[in-house]
């Protein structure tokens, strides 16, 4: 049976212009266009672009729900099978599009879907978990490998079928392990992994570790008593009933809540969201967690000059470092701004 395919292009992609189109509201045409064309050369018989959605970059951003609802909608009238976003390389707002896009279409229709994305584009920290993603390189250098190989994991998804460890389809990892049978024991693969690495010779391991960079502390506060403190805290921190839906694990965002004339953080007002901890001790008392009492205290005895009205929170159970790197980036300058001189970061 040949496989429906939908493909999904920004503006410039799809031929329609560069940013001064990146408004343009989402649009279909029923054939391929663009890098849609030699993706249909690798779908060969076994697959058709039966349509190409598309999406100004801008448009998507700023109108998220509706741009999404949209663009759904056309993939849902022609009954596709397999959804192809992309490849939007190292570009932010097309990535983060494509990934948001395949991530719904399979959450809402069902459908397989697959990206391509290079690995430090800021979608793939949010939804390398949810969202097939091929690596990429920088720019559309490298379009033909990803097409092909984006070609080629989107119809073994379409049909079904189970895919094989990352290095061997070449998608990029997602962070958790799937059983799979192997010929030869787990005592066996190791001993061969371990007098491989001793003689000095080529190896693969199963479980490779993370790799995090040394961060150099920042410069200590010279005069505590002349410096405005900001909060931070890993431990899920929100106000009752977690307004903006931060997660307990896996935190994909951050939320931002004023404590602007608050002596202290009542009970009943603010909830630890968490499943790394045991959150009761501190729903008794959120002040376990994010010391604003003493704060408060620090800062009528002329120790502190104040703290930021904004408590920042997110969950770091899980959590992909690059993906607080992100937030980082973000909230740091927007401090620097407010003229804050240290943050107190807590965790569990």
């Amino acid at each position: 049976m040949e496989l429906r395919v939908v493909h999904y292009l920004n503006q410039f992609f799809a031929g329609l212009g560069g940013e001064a189109e990146a408004d343009l509201e989402p649009r279909a045409v029923d054939k391929a266009l663009g890098p849609g064309e030699t993706l249909q050369g690798y779908l060969g018989t076994a697959g058709k672009i039966v349509r190409t959605i598309i999406c100004g970059d801008n448009c998507f951003s700023d109108r998220q729900e509706e741009s999404l609802a949209a663009l759904l909608g056309m993939v849902r009238e022609v009954e596709a099978n397999l959804l192809i976003a992309g490849p939007a390389f190292a570009a932010g707002r097309y990535g983060l599009a494509c990934a948001h896009l395949c991530d719904a279409a399979k959450r809402e229709l069902g459908l397989a879907s697959v990206t391509g994305l290079a690995p430090d584009n800021p979608a793939v920290a949010t939804y390398k978990r949810e969202v097939l993603i091929v690596p990429t390189g920088a720019s559309a250098v490298s379009m033909k490998q990803a097409l092909a190989r984006m070609a080629a994991i989107g119809m073994k998804l379409a049909r079904g079928e189970s895919l094989g460890p990352p290095g061997v389809e070449g998608y990029l990892p997602q962070g958790f392990r799937r059983n799979a049978l192997a010929e030869e024991s787990g005592a066996k693969r190791a001993l061969a992994m371990l007098r491989a690495k001793l003689s000095g010779e080529p190896f693969v391991t199963e479980i490779p570790l993370p790799e995090f960079g040394r961060v150099p502390p920042a410069p200590p506060v010279s005069d505590l008593s002349r410096a405005v403190i900001a909060l931070f805290t890993t431990g899920g921190l929100v106000p009752k009933g977690n307004p903006d839906r931060l997660r307990s694990h896996a935190a994909t965002s951050y939320g931002r809540y004023s404590i602007e004339g608050l002596q202290e953080l009542k009970a009943g007002e603010f909830e630890a969201f968490h499943s790394g901890y045991y959150t009761a001790y501190v729903n008794e008392d959120p002040n376990r967690i994010v010391p604003l009492d003493a704060i408060r205290s620090l800062i009528r005895a002329g120790n502190l000059a104040g703290v930021h009205p904004t408590l920042y929170a997110t969950t770091g159970n899980g959590t992909d470092p690059r993906l607080l790197e992100r937030m980082a980036e973000e909230v740091g300058p927007e401090l620097k701004r407010a003229g804050v001189g240290g943050a107190l970061i807590t965790s569990t």
